[in-house]
């Protein structure tokens, strides 16, 4: 007959923890945990928008607040976030590993959602950080449409005795990973398995192109040029026949070679010396 296992309360949970997360790391694990701060689980757009979007499925309802308190108490002791898929260890009655994989976002809904972005968000930095219009939000935001996943999208599995669809666990886990998203928004685009960068690369498009030059009054002028380096401009164009300069060459201002041969200070004083020794000999 199936018993289920004695209640920890959260604070002894915690403890417990805090000891086995310092166990595996003697032993050689990375771990990464999950480290949320007062009640809030996310503070930036993509975590909030990330917990939001899974409370919009009542699949999740009757296990997400469980999941709330795990996350919160620090029972997620490692949590990775990869190209499709989740992994982690979450510390209830005991040690237990999460595996969650979520389906890559299909090409033809990636790219209309790329589209609809055109114009709209001017660099990476602007979208890692959430600071976009609300038209761009809502496009992004979307549920079906947008860029996060639907509970038919995900898939995952428990090593915890459990046999609820999710699990406190999985929940916890989940909610883990909005908290990861605060610190590393990117991950986002790197779990559905596309290029962040194609919502900012055409974002120029649609616009007009300069149709005028620089004013003259902006333009510096060949012969300022010269007199501002001292060289001779050659012209662009040169008539057939003419000789060209070899490339590299610059003809100097002919005022350098004069200044070249003016004797130097310590030269002159040296030339007075020689005509007083002459002086004397004589």
């Amino acid at each position: 007959m199936f018993e289920w296992r004695r209640y920890v309360p959260a604070a002894k949970r915690r403890a417990k923890a805090v000891r086995h997360a310092a166990n595996l790391r003697r032993g050689g694990q990375s771990l990464a945990p999950v480290v949320t701060k007062g009640r809030s689980i996310a503070s930036t757009f993509w975590g909030k928008a990330w917990c939001d979007n899974l409370e919009r499925y009542s699949d999740y309802a009757n296990r997400l607040p469980r999941g709330r308190t795990y996350v919160r108490n620090g029972s997620v002791i490692d949590l990775h976030v990869g190209a499709g898929r989740i992994s982690a260890q979450v510390m209830g009655s005991d040690l237990y590993r999460i595996q969650v994989s979520v389906t890559e976002l299909p090409p033809a809904r990636w790219r209309a959602l790329a589209k609809a972005c055109t114009g709209s968000i001017d660099s990476l930095v602007e979208l890692l950080q959430g600071r976009f219009s609300q038209h761009v939000m809502q496009r992004i935001c979307a549920t079906g449409t947008g860029l996060f996943p639907s509970p038919k999208e995900i898939n995952f599995s428990c090593s915890c005795p459990d046999w609820a669809a999710m699990c406190k666990h999985v929940a916890a886990v989940l909610y883990g990973v909005g908290a990861r998203f605060d610190s590393q928004p990117e991950l986002l685009f790197t779990l559905r398995k596309v290029d962040a960068t194609d919502l900012v690369a055409h974002a120029g498009d649609g616009l007009p192109l300069p149709s005028k030059g620089p004013t003259a009054g902006r333009v510096l002028e060949d012969s300022k040029i010269s007199e501002l380096f001292g060289i001779e401009m050659v012209d662009a164009e040169v008539e057939t026949g003419a000789e060209v300069p070899r490339r590299g060459r610059v003809r100097r201002n002919p005022s350098f070679r004069k200044l070249a041969r003016k004797p130097t200070r310590n030269a002159t004083s040296k030339e007075r010396s020689v005509k007083r020794s002459a002086g004397r000999a004589r």
